[in-house]
């Protein structure tokens, strides 16, 4: 009798360790899936915004805005996503909480790409019909500056320290890219690069800026320090671009390859086919994944960037402009959560250059510009929008409850 009390006690010492072992891992497993990035694409023809879970790259959301979304960007503490509205003339702001729109913010004419600053306190908005960029306070949600640039503003960018905020001005008159000192909201110089720039991702020491010149089939690199064009990369038809967080790779979209620059020798390196007419690009902040929007697939493309294989299709809204641009190279911390936010601004319709292009809208009736930003930011989102059957920690339930139902019967 003595044995078998010894071998039941034994048995709940095991139940214990296991039981305290399964917990453990379930809890590590749900916070790494909280801690997840998670991506704010922009679909054109649909009106909204798709969320994606990138630690299991589906679809946990969608948020409606306003008429026609191009450009994302994320404040650096993950609170807030901005969208650009291009045919309404403003910008939506999302709670990243809640993922519904708080507030929304009259700009200039035509709002493609967005950055934010660094330290949070600025968005800038290029305006592409009337040639600036709207400065918005992202404590007040309100404009406090307007900046006149060169023609046909689209992308924008700002500098990892925060000092300076690059834009792309596509018009043939233009193919520049303005730098503006953001202490004073001026322009300080303006960079010719090739034609058509579109979009631009600068390295996280800030030291060059890459400018996607859609018509000049190539990429710029600006030497930040100079503002002079240093090197000339042969793409072809590139649109989105970002940088790894280590500075190593730039990915940059072409219409169905994506190309991956070096940045020490500014030479391409490797290229990955994805799906058709790519936009934006981005890269998670741990630099794995590369995620690729497809606007003629309404897809968007998850690239390991180890190997630079295509890993996941996950499929979103109609026309999603892509993300990308580039990460601002720094993370705050939420909670237990990484935060880093990107923008990007890219194009493949410009009205005043549409002679240049063959790509028109679905009914055919305006030519609009299809410049896209895609968001990547870490966030905690509602438990009600992140808990699914694919989120990594919540099959571990179903493992705990077996092992319960195996010792019960025992």
């Amino acid at each position: 009798m003595k044995e078998i009390k010894h071998d039941e006690t034994g048995r709940g010492c095991v139940f214990i360790r296991v039981l305290g072992a399964s917990v453990l891992v379930l809890l590590i497993l749900v916070s790494i899936a909280g801690a997840a990035p998670f991506a704010y694409i922009t679909n054109l023809r649909t009106n909204d915004v798709s969320v994606i879970n990138t630690a299991t790259d589906t679809v946990i959301t969608t948020v409606n805005v306003g008429d026609k979304p191009y450009g994302v960007a994320t404040t650096p503490d993950g609170t807030k996503v901005y969208v650009t509205n291009s045919h309404e003339n403003t910008v939506s702001v999302i709670d990243t909480a809640t993922n519904t729109v708080t507030a929304t913010v009259k700009v200039g004419v035509s709002p493609r790409g967005i950055a934010v600053l660094l330290d949070g306190t600025k968005a800038y908005v290029a305006n592409n019909e009337d040639d600036t960029v709207s400065v918005i306070d992202t404590s007040t949600d309100t404009v406090v500056a307007t900046i006149n640039v060169d023609d046909g503003p689209f992308g924008a960018v700002a500098a990892p320290d925060g000092t300076k905020v690059y834009v792309s001005n596509t018009n043939p008159e233009s193919n520049s890219v303005s730098v503006i000192d953001t202490a004073t909201n001026t322009v300080t110089a303006a960079v010719k690069v090739g034609r058509s720039p579109r979009g631009l991702a600068v390295t996280p020491d800030g030291k060059k800026v890459y400018v996607a010149n859609y018509f000049g089939i190539s990429v710029s690199v600006i030497d930040t320090t100079t503002n002079t064009v240093i090197a000339t990369v042969g793409v072809s038809d590139p649109l989105g671009i970002a940088i790894t967080p280590d500075g190593e790779k730039v990915y940059v979209t072409g219409f169905t390859t994506v190309f991956i620059i070096n940045t020490t020798t500014d030479t391409v390196t490797d290229t990955v086919d994805v799906g058709l007419q790519l936009f934006g690009v981005s890269v998670t902040p741990d630099g794995r994944k590369a995620y690729v929007a497809n606007s003629f697939s309404e897809t968007v493309s998850v690239i390991d960037t180890t190997g630079n294989t295509v890993t996941a299709t996950v499929k979103v809204g109609k026309w999603p402009c892509g993300f990308g641009q580039s990460i601002v190279s720094t993370s705050q911390s939420k909670g237990n959560t990484t935060v880093v936010s990107s923008s990007t601004a890219s194009s493949s319709m410009d009205t005043k250059t549409k002679s240049e292009t063959s790509i028109k809208p679905e009914n055919n009736t305006q030519d609009f510009k299809h410049e896209n930003i895609t968001a990547v930011t870490n966030v905690e989102q509602t438990p009600e929008k992140t808990k699914n059957a694919n989120t990594p920690g919540f099959e571990v339930v179903g493992g705990i409850a077996s092992l319960f139902a195996v010792f019960l019967r025992k």
